[in-house]
């Protein structure tokens, strides 16, 4: 997730920096020159190898970690490392050689022990980042609208599936019901879904949703009841909520955390960036000496992209789960109708180098003490407009378009406005702020306080897209 650090007076022009216009990729495999990345990549021993990968047999793509590394003698000298680097140091070590980035991003942000997900609440200005909907009310209530309206063209089906990936502490989905709670209709249709893999933040979640049945040890831990009746069930994956209802599936800053495979161009061709554990025993980027089974999505993704896209890129970024998740949501789009929107930072073109930790508000390497950082890397839309369209001819795919025409088409401007009409002065500097936060670009005009807290709109940086069966038109704001 794109993390706005509001304590950061430099934000806007490192975030310019961030998105600013991708290196380009050369058309040719073959003829291409090594280049350096933002964490120092060690080449590893040559090998002889053909770099026209669309002309080998998909049987022979292997990963041969050979020679790449001696692992370090066992030390039975007290180590200070924590339990996650312990555990990516021996899985690197039982491999005998290094693992992908998205295997070791995966594990930095989900390992059930120690994953930065998974035992903490890392939301807010106390925590690690800030998303929209703990900036504004109004950003959960918008997604209402767009939910509601999604309802009308769907028919007012009696029972609907809401699924919300990715739920953080809730705040999204509560916002969005109070905003809805005037359309009886339409709330006594869902089902509230909410997948969610970190048991602490399923506990928080509760307390925002305020389940009437949180604090009974009889009930199950994975459904529960809001105070006004709607049924909530919490679930690992989206494959485990029920299908055979229409179903409405929320994506805000979920795909961001999909652990992506990293490629960089290099003498022989694409070699894909791999995590080793270097002689000093810290942990180190190296590019693999043969061709890995995800080179499969590399050619994937660059078959999508046009050639003017691909000409001078030196390196490349593809994201295998967000293509399936993809994929998944819409096959069962396609089958159950519904739609799905997908708001995240990310890019209308293929994503070269963008893999970024952040800790505290602050950017920190990728490698530093895996864990205590959230990792996360821009959103490819494109591929998921292609993966959608690919998997099935019954849905339609719009956008993506930026965060503040999605956001101003559903009418927040007129929703700011009223509630201006009945607050105090400290109120009214929140909603501006929240409003310019959600919608602007850059630092806030009109911003006195402190450097340190000036406002940064996310508005052009944020993207929207939706994807929804063919029989229920366009969706609102997509016009």
């Amino acid at each position: 997730m794109l993390r706005r650090f509001i304590t950061q007076p430099s934000l806007a022009k490192r975030c310019r920096c961030l998105i600013s216009s991708q290196p380009s990729v050369a058309a040719s495999f073959r003829r291409c020159s090594f280049s350096s990345s933002q964490v120092p990549v060690e080449p590893p021993p040559e090998a002889q190898f053909s770099d026209d990968y669309s002309s080998q047999p998909s049987a022979r793509i292997s990963v041969d970690r050979s020679g790449l590394n001696n692992p370090t003698e066992h030390s039975h000298e007290p180590s200070a490392d924590s339990e996650l680097v312990k555990h990516l140091k021996s899985v690197i070590k039982f491999r005998g050689g290094p693992i992908s980035v998205a295997e070791y991003m995966e594990e930095v942000l989900i390992n059930p022990k120690a994953g930065f997900y998974i035992n903490r609440d890392v939301f807010g200005a106390e925590g690690d980042f800030i998303t929209s909907p703990e900036v504004s009310q109004m950003f959960g209530e918008m997604i209402g609208v767009w939910a509601m309206c999604l309802w009308e063209q769907m028919g007012q089906p009696d029972r609907v599936n809401l699924v919300e990936l990715g739920p953080g502490r809730g705040t999204l989905m509560a916002d969005l019901l109070r905003g809805a709670s005037k359309f009886e209709k339409f709330t006594q249709s869902i089902n509230i879904h909410m997948v969610e893999v970190s048991p602490a933040l399923k506990k928080i979640q509760k307390m925002t949703l305020k389940c009437n049945n949180e604090d009974d040890a009889d009930a199950d831990e994975n459904t529960a009841t809001t105070l006004t009746g709607i049924p909530v069930s919490w679930h690992s994956t989206l494959e485990e909520v029920p299908t055979g209802l229409p179903t409405i599936i929320i994506a805000h800053e979920f795909f961001d955390a999909l652990p992506v495979h990293q490629f960089q161009k290099a003498s022989r061709g694409w070699c894909e960036k791999m995590i080793d554990v270097g002689e000093d025993s810290k942990f180190r980027v190296v590019l693999s000496p043969q061709p890995t089974p995800a080179t499969l999505y590399l050619l994937k993704r660059c078959k999508w992209a046009q050639t003017q896209e691909l000409t001078k890129l030196e390196h490349v970024e593809v994201c295998p789960k967000a293509i399936d998740l993809t994929q998944t949501i819409a096959k069962r789009i396609s089958s159950d109708g519904g739609g799905a929107l997908i708001i995240d930072y990310g890019l209308d073109s293929i994503v070269s180098d963008s893999l970024q930790a952040i800790r505290k508000h602050k950017f920190v390497n990728i490698l530093d003490d895996p864990g205590s950082a959230d990792l996360s890397a821009y959103v490819d839309f494109p591929a998921i407009k292609h993966s959608a369209e690919e998997v099935s001819e019954d849905v339609c795919v719009y956008g993506p378009i930026t965060q503040s025409q999605f956001l101003g088409n559903l009418g927040i401007n007129f929703r700011v406005e009223a509630l201006l009409q009945n607050c105090t002065d400290e109120q009214a500097e929140s909603l501006r702020t929240g409003y310019w936060q959600l919608v602007g670009d850059g630092e806030a005009p009109f911003w006195e306080g402190p450097d340190e807290q000036t406002p940064i709109g996310m508005g052009s940086r944020y993207l929207a897209m939706a994807i929804v069966n063919k029989k229920q038109g366009t969706p609102v704001p997509f016009h």
